[in-house]
């Protein structure tokens, strides 16, 4: 079994480390140049840096926060936020980052995942996707729940089910989703197990589960019942609930592969 992956997420608005509960109310978590270099000495397996409010903003991510922190850490290093062209990912690329999160432009025009994928590999682009549960309680009794699709950092649904979605973003060459649980994203009251898994299991290439993370527990339920490859963290990291030498301590200790 391939070892899983510890990924530190830092959400950046003007410049500083932010972190909110479901997309709103963000408070300053630090600077993303420190924290980065921290996460890497920590033993973080990778890192993502998203400029949260780029694609809402319209204007393009911060090169010179890329470059400062690409500087500083040593570990494979994704970065996402209003990327909607294949220069903008040549310059990301070429600053120092080695993967590009893309969501908003790619809902907009699904084949700039093949464009970016073709020019650059599959390797190197990450489809992120944003997902929020629908609310039809017959679905739900039913054993059938399904998820929307939401762009511009949260605010803007698409009425895309996820699943679909994920699956089209495969088979036009992503390597990798990005998967967050809106509903659950800072609550600490750990991963949407249902959509993890849903997404899991419907797609071959890598999942990474994110929103919701707050305890240990939380991360070995989203890796195990789950079945993410990777689990990406915030608030439980920037706030020292735990540390991820303690974290891989712990999961190893249940039997789950990961590189200490």
């Amino acid at each position: 079994m391939l070892a899983k992956r510890i990924i530190p997420c830092l959400d950046v608005s003007g410049g500083r480390v932010v972190k909110g509960v479901k997309f709103v109310d963000l408070r300053d978590a630090g600077d993303p140049v420190e924290l980065a270099s921290y996460y890497d000495k920590e033993g973080a397996d990778e890192l993502t840096f998203l400029d949260i409010t780029a694609s809402a903003e319209k204007r393009y991510i911060m090169i010179d926060i890329v470059r400062n922190v690409a500087e500083k850490v040593f570990i494979p290093f994704t970065v996402g936020g209003g990327i909607n062209d294949i220069d903008t990912i040549n310059e990301i690329l070429k600053s120092g980052a080695d993967k590009v999160s893309i969501n908003t432009a790619a809902v907009k025009d699904p084949e700039f995942i093949k464009k970016a994928s073709e020019k650059f590999g599959s390797q190197c682009i990450v489809v992120a996707i944003d997902a929020k549960r629908n609310s039809d309680l017959s679905a739900e009794q039913a054993g059938k729940p399904s998820w929307e699709v939401y762009v511009n950092g949260g605010r803007t649904p698409t009425g895309l089910d996820a699943l679909e979605w994920a699956k089209k973003a495969e088979g036009l060459g992503a390597g990798e989703i990005l998967l967050t649980s809106m509903d659950r994203d800072g609550t600490k009251e750990g991963y949407d197990i249902e959509l993890t898994k849903a997404i899991s299991g419907g797609v071959k290439i890598p999942v990474i589960a994110s929103g919701g993370a707050g305890t240990m527990e939380h991360v070995y339920e989203a890796l195990t019942r789950g079945k993410a490859d990777a689990a990406l963290l915030a608030s439980c990291l920037h706030y020292c609930e735990f540390r991820i030498n303690e974290l891989k301590g712990y999961l190893t200790r249940k039997g789950i592969p990961v590189r200490l």
